[in-house]
This record gives C-alpha cells, sequence and structure tokens, in this order.
C-alpha cells in the first residue's frame, strides 16, 4: 500500500504503449462494490478469493501493466501465475513513505483498525520475504515516478522482456 504500483504502472503502460489494469479497480467492477465494501461485508478470504480470479483472469490477455494490490503476491498460487506469465516487479519503499502515501485517502482496509504505521510495519516485516521472490526490486522513494518507469524499462530491456 502506497508503493506507487497503481501511479507508477499507468506511467509505464504509457510509455511502453501498452494497456494499463489496476486488479484492485478490475475486483471493484467484478464484484459490483469497492474493496472497502468487499472487506466489510465479506471479510477478507472472501477478497482475495476473488482477487485470485480476477488475477487470474488479466494474466490471460495480450500484454499490459498491471499493478496488483500488496497483499496479491503474497498468495503462493497467485505469485507462481504471476511469476509464470509475466515480469514482477517489488516497488520497495520505507514505513515512513508508505505511511505518508496512505495518509492521503482513507480507502485502505487494511490500515481502518489500528494504528497504521504498526499494521504497515507489521505487513512490511511479514511479507519482505515473499515480496523479495519478485523479478525485480525497485526502490520506491519519494522522487518523481518517471524516475522510477525508466529504471523499469531499463530492467525489462536487460531482461529481453521488451519486444522493440
Amino acid at each position: 500500500m502506497g508503493a506507487g504500483k497503481s501511479s507508477i504502472g499507468r506511467r509505464l503502460a504509457t510509455r511502453l504503449n501498452v494497456p494499463f489494469k489496476d486488479a484492485d479497480s478490475e475486483i471493484e467492477s467484478a464484484a459490483g462494490c469497492s474493496i472497502s465494501e468487499i472487506f466489510e461485508r465479506y471479510g477478507e478470504p472472501a477478497f482475495r478469493d476473488g482477487e485470485r480470479k480476477v488475477i487470474a483472469r488479466l494474466l490471460g490477455e495480450p500484454p499490459h501493466v498491471m499493478a496488483t494490490g500488496g497483499g496479491a503476491f503474497v498468495d503462493a498460487g497467485t505469485r507462481a501465475k504471476m511469476k509464470e506469465g509475466s515480469v514482477t516487479i517489488w516497488l520497495r519503499a520505507p514505513v515512513s513513505v508508505l505511511l505518508a502515501r496512505t495518509g492521503r485517502r482513507e480507502t485502505r482496509p487494511l490500515l481502518k483498525n489500528g494504528d497504521p504505521r504498526e499494521t504497515l510495519e507489521r505487513l512490511l516485516q511479514e511479507r519482505t520475504p515473499i515480496y523479495a521472490e519478485a523479478d525485480v526490486t525497485l526502490d520506491s522513494e519519494d522522487g518523481p515516478h518517471s524516475q522510477s518507469v525508466e529504471k523499469i524499462v531499463s530492467v525489462l530491456t536487460e531482461r529481453g522482456a521488451l519486444v522493440t
């Protein structure tokens, strides 16, 4: 949450001239309600089930840039599918940056209860070993997103993942 997945993803898709897909938006469309409402009405397990299905569908579509929610990559099945059919990128950011960015909106269900800093620190501690399985790790600081986009393009080019 707050690492810049959607913002950087949109810019990267524009730079690569491919569609951008936001898995969270696709989940909301499929469910007919917001992610917060899914969490409130059905709980996190139901959300994660829908997330798995939506991401699997998106992975079957023509090339695009996809941003997923922070917990999607934690699911072993989803992670395996993502690594099988795409280049996965972890946008790593310090807690202070994540806290500042997530504090701008109150649409983060996992941050609604308790201290947001403690929650982010706990989630990051739990998820870091899993996020480290991504094909690429890119530090996402509070600089211009265009710098992150260019770094990603360079890495994808080096890996032979871009067709020019």
